[in-house]
């Protein structure tokens, strides 16, 4: 906004619509840098879960605080829902697990930021002698990967008859009815002889082909899974990605960014939108140092 003014000549205190308009173009500014930041894959819906660490109840309540976070999080952003999958209530008090989906625009691309080890030091208000407690929870954010529906377009589809072998009769070996189909994009080959008719092999090739497209999607989607499971970690000390410290001080800090505030009450009631933007950044400004020194290299 300095830079603007300087440029215009006109200062904000002068003038309460010039002000107005810088703010305006802040915002604008703004949006458009927090809009490059999300990639394609981070328009897709996910799913969160929360797991507690060890210690019990502490633990069982802190993930239930952690599950309250997000969903008042989510109820504040425009544009995004959330559905509860599956909660499994604790006992003595908090949760034992949550499963959320969330859908709307770049939700993906909101939550991935929270996968992760989460680390609350408080006061504990299950202990009698007010000693102090650290607990701690897991959060793991996956994108929907939609179900494998099989769809096969002709023009993906290489075509070839040659003469029948084996049984059949003579007919089979005198006509060009066998058929070999492969799919274009996959690589995958079918192929069918049994039948006297054209037609009829063509029919039965496609049936194979679709079946083994349907087992190699689904192979795709589970290592798809195995990748984002991968980034999974022990709820324990030295993994946690940020700490909520209620006692002796007040802070909540972003261990990958280094972002942090002492606001703990508005960040437990949902305001997390400035570490998700921060963890953004600091992806996109690693991204851009590896493209410069493979540049660099080549």
């Amino acid at each position: 906004m300095q830079d603007l003014e300087e440029l215009s000549g006109v200062f904000a205190e002068e003038s309460p619509e010039f002000s107005s308009y810088l703010t305006e173009v802040e915002k604008k500014v703004n949006d458009f840098e927090i809009s490059a930041l999300f990639k394609e894959e981070d328009t897709k819906n996910c799913l969160m879960s929360i797991h507690p660490g060890a210690g019990g109840l502490e633990s069982c309540d802190w993930a239930e605080m952690l599950l309250r976070m997000y969903v008042r999080f989510i109820e504040k952003k425009k544009g995004l829902n959330y559905k509860i999958l599956d909660l499994r209530p604790n006992e003595g008090g908090g949760i034992k697990e949550a499963v959320l989906e969330i859908t709307g625009k770049n939700a993906y691309g909101l939550f991935k930021s929270e996968t992760g080890i989460h680390r609350l030091v408080r006061i504990s208000p299950f202990d009698a002698a007010g000693r102090r407690h650290t607990s701690f929870a897991s959060v793991f954010v996956l994108p929907e990967i939609p179900e494998v529906e099989v769809k096969i377009d002709e023009k993906d589809l290489k075509i070839e008859t040659f003469r029948a072998s084996g049984h059949g009769g003579q007919h089979v070996n005198k006509a060009a009815t066998a058929i070999r189909i492969t799919h274009i994009p996959t690589g995958i080959q079918a192929s069918c002889q049994e039948e006297r008719s054209q037609y009829l092999n063509k029919l039965n090739a496609l049936k194979i082909l679709r079946a083994r497209l349907y087992n190699y999607y689904e192979n795709q989607k589970k290592k798809e899974m195995a990748k984002y499971e991968a980034k999974k970690t022990d709820i324990a000390w030295g993994h946690q990605i940020r700490s909520y410290i209620l006692f002796p001080y007040r802070l909540v800090k972003d261990h990958r960014t280094a972002y942090q505030t002492h606001k703990v009450e508005e960040v437990l009631d949902g305001a997390i939108e400035e570490f998700i933007y921060a963890y953004l950044r600091n992806q996109a400004q690693k991204s851009s140092r590896l493209k410069g020194q493979n540049s660099k290299l080549s």
